[in-house]
C-alpha cells in the first residue's frame, strides 16, 4: 500500500486501496505522504469520515509516524488539524452572549452548580457559563479553542459560545478577530505539512471554490466508502417554516414595515404550502412549493439590501448571514434545476420541511476534487460485488473506456488505478456467513414468527454475545422484546434505552450481554474479542421506497439506459452489508458467526453480487451448523 500510494503521488495518479481492518491503513497512506512533504516540500491534507477519526487520527497515528520520520530523516513535518467553524468557540459570541444577558455578574460555574436556591439557573445556564470560562482559560492558554477539549455540554449549550459559518462578520469586522480560534486554526493548517480534515470540509472546499483548505497537491481520503454520502449530506439544504420565521424576528427591527411585512407574509405561505404538501419528491413547474419559495426569495433579496446599508454593526451582519442563508436555500428550490432534487417531508419532532440535494456528487468530486489534486482513497470496503468500478463510477472516476456524461473520453484528472491489499485475516478459518434460506421473504408488518424463532436461538447458542444489526427500530425493539421473554436469563440492550455510546461501553463490558439497534450501529462500532462472537443481519438494507432522493437517482440511471435497481439500491445494500458483517472480526483471535436473516441474499438474482461484496466467510444455509459452531465457541458443546 505505502509502495503504491509513492508511485501515485509521484505520478499524479488517483489511486483506490481497499485494505482490511487490521492492516494498518493509516501508517500505510501516512508514511509515503510524509516522505513527499519531506522530500519535495508540498502540501497534504488527509480527510476522515468523522470528527471521531479524525481526533484518533491525530492523536494516535501521526505522532508516531512524526517520529518515525523524525528518527529517519532528521526532519519533523508539521502537522495541523483543522476543522469546520462551528466546532470553534467564537469568541464574539461567548462575550457578547455574557455581556446581553448581564451574566458578566454571575457567580461561577462551579457555585452555580453547588447552588440549591429554587432560583438558580437552569443546567443549560450552568453548561453556558462553564464554557464561557472555558473559552476564557483556553485563549489564555494558548489552546485551540476546540469543541473535543471543551466541559460536557449539550449541543444547545455550545449554540450559545460558537457561530454558524454565514453568521461570522469576519476577522476583519469582529472585535475579537485578532484573537479568533478559528482564524489561528487555519493559519496553522496553512503553515502545516500535512492537514488533518473531515470529508465535510472537503466537501465545503469543493463547494466554495477552494477556500476552506489550504492549497495542497495531494489529497488523502480515509474511510472514502463514506465520501458520497458525506458529500450529499454538506450539499443538502432544508428550509422550515420555524428556521424562516426565527431568522425575520432577528432582522425585523433593521427592516423597513413594508419589507418586514412582506417577509413575514412570504414565511407564513411557506407554512401553509409546506402543510399542504404531501411527504414526497416535488417537480413540474406549477408546484405550490417552488413558487412559495420564489416569494421567499424575493422578499429576502429586498430586507438583504436593506440590511447592507450598514456592514459596521457585526449584530447586523450576522443577522444578514442567516437571512442570506435563506434567501440561497429559498432560490435554489424555486429553480427546481434537474441536477437537484427537492421534496417535503412531516414530522411529529421536527415539523414540516422542504429539503434540496443534488441528485448526484460525481461531477462535483470529479471537477472540484480529482482535477484540483491527487487523491488518494482508502477504505476497508471500497470493492461491491467484488471490483472497484461501482464505487469509482459513483466517485466520477472513470477507466479509458467507460462513457462518463455521454462521453468516451474521460474528463481531465480522472483516470485511476486500484490496489486491494488483502486482510491479515482468515476469514474462511475464523468466522462464518449463515444465510437463512429457508425464512420467509421480509415484508412490511416487522419480523415473522420465523425469524424471531431464529433470532432467539441463534443468541442462545452463542450465549448473548450478539450485535444485532436491524432495519428500523420497530424491528429492533420487536426482536429485544421476544428474546427477553424466551431467553429471560441473557441481559439485552436496545437502542434507545440509553445514550449510544453508554450502551456500547455496557455490550463491551459484559460479554454475556446482546445489543440490538439501527444503522448507529452498522458502522463505526469496533467491539473484538469474546463480546462479539454473533452479528444478526434481518434485512439486506436496501434504500427505503419512500426515500425521494435515493428513488430519483436510481430513475436518473434507468433513463439514461442504466439498471438503477443495482446501480443505485443494490450498491447502497452491499457497501452497508459489508460494514455491518465487519462487526464480527476485528483482530486475528476472533471468531464467530454472521447470520443474514434475510433469503434474497442467496435465492434473489442480485444475491450473488451482494455476496461478493462481503468477506470471504465459511458459507452455510444450514441453521445446526451456525448453532452448533457458536455452542462450541463458547464452551457448551
Amino acid at each position: 500500500m505505502a509502495t503504491a500510494i509513492k508511485e501515485s503521488l509521484g505520478e499524479g495518479t488517483h489511486l483506490l486501496v481497499q485494505a482490511g481492518t487490521g492492516t494498518g491503513k493509516s501508517l500505510g497512506y501516512l508514511a509515503p505522504a510524509l516522505a513527499r512533504v519531506i522530500e519535495h516540500g508540498e502540501t497534504i491534507v488527509v480527510a476522515t469520515a468523522t470528527l471521531a477519526l479524525q481526533t484518533q487520527l491525530a492523536g494516535a497515528d501521526i505522532p508516531a509516524a512524526l517520529d518515525a520520520a523524525e528518527k529517519v530523516t532528521g526532519r519533523r513535518p508539521q502537522a495541523s488539524v483543522l476543522k469546520g467553524r462551528n466546532n470553534y468557540a467564537c469568541l464574539y459570541r461567548a462575550r457578547d452572549e455574557a455581556l446581553t444577558s448581564g451574566q458578566g455578574t454571575l457567580l461561577s460555574a462551579g457555585e452555580l452548580s453547588e447552588s440549591q436556591s429554587p432560583d438558580s439557573p437552569s443546567t443549560l445556564g450552568v453548561e453556558v457559563l462553564a464554557l464561557r470560562e472555558w473559552v476564557e482559560e483556553e485563549l489564555a492558554a494558548g489552546g485551540t479553542g476546540d469543541r473535543d477539549d471543551a466541559p460536557p455540554h449539550t449541543s444547545v449549550a455550545w449554540q450559545q459560545v460558537s457561530i454558524p459559518t454565514r453568521e461570522c462578520p469576519g476577522a476583519a469586522r469582529c472585535p475579537f478577530g485578532v484573537e479568533c480560534f478559528v482564524e489561528k486554526s487555519r493559519e496553522a493548517a496553512r503553515n502545516a505539512d500535512l492537514v488533518v480534515t473531515n470529508h465535510a470540509l472537503v466537501a465545503i472546499n469543493a463547494m466554495h471554490g477552494g477556500t476552506a483548505l489550504p492549497e495542497h497537491t495531494a489529497l488523502i481520503i480515509d474511510e472514502a466508502h463514506e465520501l458520497t454520502s458525506r458529500l450529499t449530506t454538506a450539499a443538502t439544504d432544508e428550509l422550515s417554516p420555524g428556521v424562516v420565521d426565527r431568522v425575520v424576528k432577528r432582522c425585523l427591527s433593521w427592516l423597513g414595515d413594508d419589507v418586514g411585512s412582506d417577509m413575514l407574509d412570504a414565511a407564513e405561505e411557506l407554512r401553509d404550502v409546506l402543510a399542504d404538501s404531501p411527504a414526497d419528491r416535488i417537480t413540474g413547474a406549477g408546484a405550490l412549493l417552488p413558487k412559495a419559495c420564489a416569494g421567499l426569495r424575493d422578499a429576502a433579496r429586498q430586507a438583504i439590501s436593506e440590511l447592507d446599508k450598514d456592514k459596521e454593526s457585526p449584530e447586523r451582519s450576522q443577522a444578514m448571514g442567516a437571512l442570506t442563508e435563506v434567501f440561497d436555500i429559498a432560490e435554489r428550490i424555486a429553480r427546481l434545476a434537474d441536477q437537484d432534487v427537492v421534496w417535503v417531508s412531516h414530522s411529529d419532532q421536527q415539523g414540516d420541511r422542504a429539503h434540496v440535494a443534488p441528485l448526484s456528487v460525481a461531477g462535483l468530486v470529479r471537477e472540484e476534487v480529482f482535477g484540483q489534486a491527487t487523491t488518494i482513497l482508502t477504505s476497508a470496503t471500497l470493492t461491491l460485488g467484488g471490483n472497484f468500478r461501482t464505487f469509482a463510477t459513483s466517485i466520477g472516476l472513470v477507466q479509458e473506456d467507460e462513457l462518463i456524461d455521454g462521453r468516451k473520453t474521460p474528463a481531465a484528472g480522472t483516470g485511476w488505478r486500484s490496489l486491494d491489499v488483502g486482510s491479515p485475516f482468515n476469514y474462511g478459518r475464523q468466522g462464518i456467513l449463515y444465510a437463512a434460506a429457508g425464512l420467509p421473504s421480509p415484508g412490511r408488518d416487522g419480523l415473522t414468527e420465523a425469524l424471531l424463532d431464529e433470532v432467539a436461538q441463534l443468541v442462545w447458542a452463542a450465549g448473548g454475545r450478539t450485535l444485532g444489526l436491524f432495519a428500523s427500530r420497530r424491528n429492533a425493539e420487536q426482536a429485544v422484546a421476544h428474546c427477553r421473554q424466551v431467553l429471560p436469563e441473557l441481559e439485552f440492550l436496545c437502542q434507545g434505552d440509553a445514550q449510544l455510546s453508554e450502551l456500547q461501553r455496557n455490550f463491551t463490558e459484559r460479554p454475556a450481554t446482546s445489543l440490538f439497534g439501527t444503522m448507529s450501529l452498522w458502522q463505526g462500532i469496533d467491539v473484538p474479542g469474546e463480546t462479539c462472537q454473533l452479528v444478526i443481519i434481518d434485512k439486506i438494507p436496501f434504500p427505503r421506497p419512500d426515500d425521494p432522493l435515493m428513488q430519483a437517482r436510481k430513475k436518473a440511471v434507468d433513463d439514461a439506459g442504466g439498471n438503477g435497481f443495482m446501480t443505485i439500491a443494490a450498491a447502497h445494500a452491499a457497501l452497508l452489508l459489508a460494514q455491518g458483517a465487519g462487526r464480527l472480526i476485528r483482530r486475528e483471535s476472533d471468531r464467530g458467526v454472521v447470520a443474514i436473516l434475510d433469503p434474497r441474499v442467496v435465492k434473489a438474482r442480485y444475491g450473488a453480487f451482494l455476496s461478493s461484496s462481503l468477506p470471504g466467510f465459511w458459507r452455510t444455509t444450514d441453521l445446526d451448523s451456525a448453532t452448533n459452531a457458536l455452542l462450541r465457541l463458547r464452551g457448551a458443546e
